[in-house]
């Protein structure tokens, strides 16, 4: 038996890409027009199943023509039957499936995936729990076993290769742009409901009311030419603990033609852990996956993939979430630059990663790991500083288990507990400390920590001086 619906590869020409059951039906109809014109007189079980001859194996031009209208019932059969899975009281029943479809083979069928309870190789009903994992996202119903996302993963694998790309998960939320509920918008943001943007043509705008769902987004600077840039070097998704409708929503804004996500966009609704993001529903290999998120908690499985974005907080009610006090940058009328904003500053992270990867590895492509290359990129920003910390941990604090120095390390950095003369910065809260003061005599950088922070957001030593240290309330 041909193996007929799913034993191929999930690439750009597939239901994987399609998020509609009339596209899915259009591909099954394609498949089996390739079986029926690949035939040959030999494949007798082939011949069985379809209950027609090859249209090599009789010279009888009537014969032919009964095999193609048999054929072609049979067609519509099963494209039917896929159709009316999600209505069980559609004219075609999952027993004329296994009456059509199912030969002896099916007993020796490993039923690499199922659409509700039906496998989608043999079209066998499967009463049990069959594992793997649940891929609603791709089509609503469809299941992969274990084996089977393995080898979808090694066969995409290999053709995104062969294009000189990889994967890059994108986040929503505080990553490409921030939303807030109409009822959160402050007197200072009135002002926006005058800058609305049409969504008749999205593509032009930045700032959307959406009705519908009681929310304004804005999108964050330079998102569009992100995407674009992006979409040259990686195959992208989105994956965002908003639920489906809100997902689908930002994604017609961030790609109104459905170039660069297709049918790739992923809500809390598909995950398989609550609270929690993971590649097991990615269908790339992880040693191929980069990942843009805000939220580092959010991937406790997958932190050599992960690259930390800079929350966006453009309305109040993003700022007030995460506690802050300031003012937003909606009711300050100013905005992240689009040269010099963090979507333009990891896209050159990106295109060195990228290069790196491709370019400049020398061993096997198939045995290349972003996670190394990612690691590689982050030690370069601050190699050849020493750092020493003062007045920044709390009393009895083990500092080498403390995120910053952690984070310096992870940037390059060499950090200690004593000072000497090859220490290159302090960094400090006060500008008060012994240590601070044998700073500022000896020439040293003194930093607020905040300069590790923006150098771990911006992929880039930054100026020190933009950074300084307040001196003592007694100075």
């Amino acid at each position: 038996m041909p193996q007929l619906v799913f034993q191929m590869s999930l690439a750009t020409d597939s239901p994987v890409h399609s998020s509609s059951s009339g596209d899915f039906a259009a591909f099954l109809d394609a498949e089996l027009d390739s079986i029926s014109s690949d035939s040959s007189p030999n494949e007798e079980e082939v011949n069985d199943e379809f209950n027609s001859d090859s249209s090599d194996s009789s010279p009888n031009e009537e014969a032919e023509n009964d095999s193609e209208i048999e054929s072609q019932r049979i067609k519509r059969c099963r494209v039917e039957t896929v159709e009316n899975i999600e209505d069980p009281k559609g004219s075609t029943s999952h027993g004329s499936l296994e009456q059509n479809l199912v030969s002896s083979s099916k007993d020796a069928c490993t039923h690499p995936g199922s659409f509700g309870d039906m496998c989608i190789l043999c079209g066998q009903m499967l009463n049990e729990e069959t594992g793997g994992v649940t891929f609603g996202y791709i089509h609503k119903g469809l299941r992969l076993g274990n084996d089977e996302i393995v080898r979808l993963r090694r066969t995409d694998m290999k053709n995104l290769l062969r294009q000189k790309k990889l994967y890059l998960v994108l986040d929503l939320d505080h990553t490409l742009l921030n939303s807030t509920r109409l009822m959160h918008i402050t007197l200072e943001e009135e002002y926006l409901y005058s800058q609305i943007d049409s969504l008749q043509d999205v593509s032009k705008g930045s700032l959307f009311k959406l009705d519908f769902l009681q929310m304004m987004t804005r999108l964050r600077p330079f998102v569009r030419m992100f995407l674009k840039e992006a979409s040259q070097m990686f195959e992208m998704y989105i994956y965002t603990m908003g639920d489906r409708a809100y997902a689908m929503e930002m994604a017609k804004l961030l790609d109104p033609r459905r170039e660069y996500f297709d049918a790739r966009v992923i809500s809390r609704d598909d995950g398989t852990q609550r609270h929690q993001k993971g590649l097991d529903i990615v269908l790339g290999q992880e040693n191929a996956v980069l990942i843009l998120d805000d939220t580092e908690t959010a991937w406790t499985k997958h932190k050599g993939n992960l690259i930390l974005m800079e929350r966006y907080h453009f309305f109040a009610s993003s700022c007030h979430q995460f506690g802050f006090n300031c003012k937003s940058l909606s009711e300050l009328k100013s905005d992240e630059s689009d040269r010099d904003g963090a979507l333009a500053s990891v896209l050159k992270v990106l295109r060195k990663i990228h290069h790196m990867f491709f370019d400049e590895l020398v061993d096997n492509l198939d045995d290349r790991d972003v996670r190394q290359v990612l690691k590689i990129v982050r030690k370069d920003v601050l190699k050849g500083c020493k750092i020493v910390f003062t007045r920044v941990f709390p009393t009895q604090f083990q500092a080498d288990n403390h995120h910053l120095w952690k984070m310096a390390e992870q940037l390059g950095a060499t950090c200690s507990r004593d000072l000497d003369t090859s220490v290159t910065h302090v960094v400090s809260q006060d500008a008060g400390t012994e240590k601070s003061r044998w700073a500022l005599k000896n020439k040293k950088f003194l930093v607020h920590p905040r300069w590790i922070e923006a150098a771990n957001y911006l992929w880039q030593r930054q100026p020190e001086e933009n950074f300084p240290v307040n001196q003592p309330k007694n100075h």
